[in-house]
Order: structure tokens, then sequence, then C-alpha cells
């Protein structure tokens, strides 16, 4: 099973953005990922991110800072 990660403090609309626009993917491809947020600034800096909103999948950082094109959203569920 997959597991992506949300990266995101607080409630900055990105945050809610991305968050929305992973979770609609999962549900449109009817996939079996689990899907998380991670919002505790201690676990974000683990991944090295500065910036969030970031996507993390497998434990692998994709994305971080503004929202993600609909051609890089595609390809993370292409694999």
């Amino acid at each position: 099973m997959k597991i992506i990660k949300i990266l995101a403090t607080g409630d900055c609309s990105n945050c809610k953005r991305i968050y929305n626009l992973v979770e609609n993917k999962i549900k449109e491809k009817q996939l079996n990922v689990k899907l998380e947020k991670i919002s505790d600034i201690n676990k974000i800096l683990e991944y090295g991110v500065m910036t969030t909103p970031a996507v993390v999948i497998d434990e692998k950082l994709v994305f971080a800072g503004g929202l993600p094109t609909q051609k890089q959203l595609d390809k993370w569920f292409e694999e």
C-alpha cells in the first residue's frame, strides 16, 4: 500500500487544497492508499522541508511549496 503524507503547518488555503486534490485523485482512481496529514513542525523538518505544503510518497519528498500542476499530480499516481 502506498502511503502519502501531506506536510502542512496549520490550515492555509494551499494546504487544504493540496490535501483535497490528492484525496480526490485517490477516490477517482479507486486506489488503496493511506493518506495522512502531518502538521507537527518537527516532523516536517525531518523531511528537510522549508516551505509547505509538501507531499511525501512512500517516505520520498516529491513536492514542496505551492500547488502541484495537474501533470505532477497525475505522475504521482502512475506508478
